[in-house]
């Protein structure tokens, strides 16, 4: 483990993907590679074209996207990508099961903050540039009474 990288370690779940495609269609209409970019700059780091396009065709199986063809503009026609009703309906309720999931994730990490600071000893909270200007602020106030 020591030899991964951290944004390898970083990489979210294939499957924590599509709550966010369901999410950018929400939005606005994407073809396949706006979703890739805009997937990206959300902290997906590699998005494989082929299984972004099979989990597309896949959720319009499902009825929760739908797409058409884009003939118009230069070079060859582009599906676009929009969200359906059922599709709504579907990231609602996939959002109520992550906000269930955000709240064990906070309760995990308090616990973890805990277990840390039982065994790893604290730090001092101030430093010497506090303490120095702290006896400072000390010595005008004892010379004013």
């Amino acid at each position: 483990m020591g030899n991964h990288n951290k944004e390898q370690s970083l990489t979210p779940s294939k499957n924590f993907i599509l709550p966010f495609i369901l999410l950018l269609l929400s939005r606005m209409s994407l073809h396949g590679y706006e979703l890739i970019q805009k997937l990206q700059s959300l902290g997906f780091r590699t998005v494989d074209q082929g299984n972004l396009y099979r989990l597309l065709r896949k959720l319009e199986q499902d009825n929760l996207v739908c797409s058409e063809w884009e003939t118009g503009g230069s070079g060859p026609a582009k599906r676009k990508y929009s969200i359906t009703e059922a599709g709504i309906k579907y990231l609602e309720g996939y959002a109520n099961q992550l906000e269930s999931y955000q709240t064990m994730l906070d309760q995990f990490f308090k616990m973890y903050s805990s277990f840390l600071e039982l065994y790893i000893p604290s730090f001092p909270k101030k430093d010497s540039i506090e303490k120095s200007s702290e006896s400072k602020g000390r010595s005008i106030n004892d010379s004013k009474e």
